[in-house]
């Protein structure tokens, strides 16, 4: 199966080197990719929103000829989901990586905007159990891998309108959190637990590590995602 991998904020196509060697051993065909606009000066990005970056996911499904899966981590995962909504009948599975779908309207965060755009805060800016299985080495090796994004993508809404995407078969590979604590959690979210509850086919799959499991847990994470490709 064709499969999009669609990055985080801050990171590019390479940031899924870890993973593409096992997809292709199970049969896949792996398709990273680098958002527009990423390590962009303000002048060259200040007109990118999200719905650019889910324009670059939906071009890459028109690309390809048969049904594909997408695989978001983090910010990613609101691409997906975006993504899906415009393509629903070409989307065989979406997969979140420590993420989940978006609802209607739903944001990535809010960062700080330096010089026009968003700069890599540094592992220290995070919660100590999203970076605690990031040791000294890892993150001095990937830190200089970050590059900034348009200063409009975090906080851009994302706009859903096909209930089509709720038949899109979903798979959660959680860092921190089983099926059974997770459906504890989003059913306190509001919109978010609206969103997940619409999806007819969706499982929860708890990977015990950090909101960067690509890094620190590579093996796992893309055996992971072979297995819900399955």
């Amino acid at each position: 199966m064709n499969v999009i991998l669609v990055p985080g904020l801050w990171l590019d196509a390479s940031s899924w080197n870890g993973i593409t060697p096992a997809l292709e051993a199970a049969g896949h065909s792996p398709h990273p990719l680098t958002m527009p606009g990423t390590g962009a000066s303000a002048a060259e990005s200040a007109d990118i929103g999200i719905a650019d970056w889910i324009a670059a996911v939906v071009a890459e499904i028109d690309r390809l000829d048969e049904p594909v899966a997408l695989v978001g981590h983090s910010g990613g995962g609101n691409v997906v989901w975006g993504a899906a909504d415009a393509r629903p009948d070409r989307v065989a599975r979406a997969v979140f990586v420590d993420t989940i779908p978006p609802h209607d309207g739903g944001q990535i965060s809010e960062f700080e905007v330096v010089d026009g755009v968003i700069p890599f805060p540094g592992w220290d800016y995070f919660d100590d159990e999203e970076v605690a299985d990031l040791d000294a080495e890892t993150r001095a090796r990937t830190a200089p891998l970050t590059q900034s994004v348009p200063a409009r993508v975090p906080t851009d809404e994302v706009t859903l309108g096909d209930d089509r995407r709720h038949a899109v078969p979903v798979t959660l590979l959680m860092g921190g959190m089983d099926e059974p604590a997770f459906r504890g959690a989003v059913a306190q979210w509001g919109p978010y637990g609206a969103e997940f509850e619409a999806i007819q086919d969706a499982e929860v799959v708890k990977l015990g590590s950090g909101h960067w499991p690509q890094f620190s847990k590579p093996a796992e994470l893309a055996a992971a995602i072979v297995a819900a490709l399955r």
